[in-house]
């Protein structure tokens, strides 16, 4: 399935086909998505490969298809392309690649993107897959490309390489431990390690910590508040503004658009509680935000992905009077010019301490913070300051494309 703006048609019939098998089982056969039967039928290779996985969590297919559709914010400013791989009729493994224009636009490096890989542990099936998404970057002109992204730098990223045991949080992915070596097999070199931290939602840094952040919040007149829900509009304006200044130097940045952010708040505005998305004002200036996410996955495991026809009624039951015990920081960021000071880390605590006295985070046990770059050192150093840690990371690849 392409976007209506791609010109990859023959590029994709290009790479359909079969491949034959050394070990002299039947050919695998590539076949891009194009109808919504295909979409079907790419969506299913998840549910069917994470079967016996007592890790994974479905995902909700209605979000899935959403992810997938044309009409997708993320559409608006890129190309992608979708196959899934067929042995003897049945499927096998998935794939997709995506030239993001936006990306084009600020790096102008002939970079494009594979994602959304999931296979059998089979070489083959991986060789063919790869192939097909390589293949397609190369008829759009790319150079090099890295993944995997799902779709966006901005959604989830990169292959689980440590914490197989743990089930994936919400909006976030799962993976199986033969992923690393099947990628780097075909040529692939890690380019980043991204790392998701685990805390206690209500732990706290050392004294001397807290005490210099309270002087330097007094000091710069910092005002802390919750998200204005009768004015989402202009508070997710705000949200959007702050996270592209305080993430646009981190490695591969892609700012966020105005319709993909209303897109993910639309999303989770029956989702999240008032109080854990909280502003931080200097001067009455947003300067800081902090948005949580109630693990959803912990009410929609038993559901097989499904809200029809009664997992709407369970779902609901379930948000009223059993809602989840942990919880994901999705989006954090403090603009530019407050970063690197003890004004940066009064911001953030005092963000923190926001949601911590709010009503909604007493029946939270556990936070999950990610994804953070390996290298991204003062965010890894206040999680550890909070007593959080490292308990998965994921691994993001480059190739170039001779």
């Amino acid at each position: 399935m392409t976007t209506p703006r791609s010109n990859a048609s023959a590029a994709s019939a290009a790479t359909a086909g079969r491949m034959s098998d050394d070990a002299g089982r039947a050919a695998i056969e590539i076949r891009p998505v194009h109808s919504r039967r295909d979409l079907r039928a790419f969506i299913d290779v998840l549910y069917t490969l994470y079967a016996d996985d007592p890790a994974w969590v479905p995902p909700l297919r209605s979000e899935q298809r959403h992810q997938f559709s044309p009409r997708s914010a993320f559409f608006q400013h890129a190309q992608v392309q979708f196959w899934v791989a067929y042995r003897n009729g049945q499927p096998v493994g998935r794939i997709s690649a995506q030239v993001d224009e936006l990306r084009t636009e600020h790096y102008d490096d002939a970079t494009g993107h594979f994602g959304m890989l999931e296979a059998v542990d089979d070489p083959a099936v991986f060789a063919a897959l790869l192939g097909a998404a390589e293949a397609w970057l190369r008829a759009q002109g790319m150079q090099r490309v890295i993944g995997p992204f799902n779709l966006s730098i901005n959604g989830d990223v990169g292959l689980l390489t440590e914490g197989f045991d743990a089930p994936p949080v919400f909006l976030t992915g799962h993976g199986r431990p033969y992923y690393d070596a099947r990628v780097q097999a075909l040529g692939y070199r890690k380019v980043k390690d991204v790392v998701a931290y685990e805390m206690d939602p209500h732990g706290t840094p050392p004294r001397t910590m807290v005490e210099a952040a309270a002087r330097a919040r007094k000091a710069a007149r910092v005002r802390i508040r919750p998200v204005d829900k009768s004015r989402l509009k202009e508070e997710a304006a705000v949200i959007s503004e702050i996270f592209n200044d305080a993430w646009k130097r981190n490695w591969s940045f892609v700012p966020f658009t105005r319709p993909e952010f209303a897109e993910l708040t639309g999303a989770l505005r029956f989702l999240v509680p008032r109080d854990l998305v909280q502003f931080a004002e200097v001067d009455g200036e947003p300067v800081a935000m902090l948005v949580i996410v109630p693990n959803m996955n912990e009410l929609i495991g038993d559901l097989q992905g499904r809200l029809l026809p009664f997992g709407w009624l369970r779902l609901l039951w379930r948000l009223r009077f059993s809602p989840p015990q942990s919880a994901r920081v999705a989006l954090m960021g403090v603009r530019q010019k407050f970063q690197g000071g003890s004004l940066a880390m009064a911001l953030f605590f005092g963000l923190i301490e926001a949601v911590q006295a709010s009503e909604q985070s007493a029946g939270l046990r556990r936070l999950e913070m990610g994804w953070v770059l390996e290298d991204n050192f003062s965010l890894l150093r206040l999680m550890r300051m909070l007593g959080g840690h490292q308990y998965k990371s994921y691994r993001i690849y480059e190739k170039p494309l001779p």
